[in-house]
């Protein structure tokens, strides 16, 4: 079971380049109670791609989230900071 959600929604836009992109990651379980990261990118407003990562152990999941969003916030990724309609 895990012992705490770990949800996750980024955006980095840069209008001069024509640049719009999302990228969301959670931890969960398979219906076999294995953790799983789940990873969804793309551009913001598309419904983009998206791929799992099964773990025996939620350590490994949080360990691997972390260094995600490591890589990502040096890339200019930032949680969205106004509402679109």
């Amino acid at each position: 079971m895990i012992a705490q959600p770990y949800p996750l929604y980024i955006e980095r836009a840069d209008p001069a380049n024509n640049m719009a992109r999302y990228y969301a990651m959670e931890i969960g379980q398979t219906m076999f109670g294995e953790p799983c990261l789940t990873r969804r990118w793309g551009r913001i407003g598309k419904l983009g791609q998206e791929k799992h990562h099964v773990f025996e152990r939620e350590e490994e999941a949080v360990r691997l989230f972390l260094d995600l969003v490591k890589q990502k916030r040096a890339r200019g990724y930032r949680p969205r900071t106004a509402l679109r309609y």
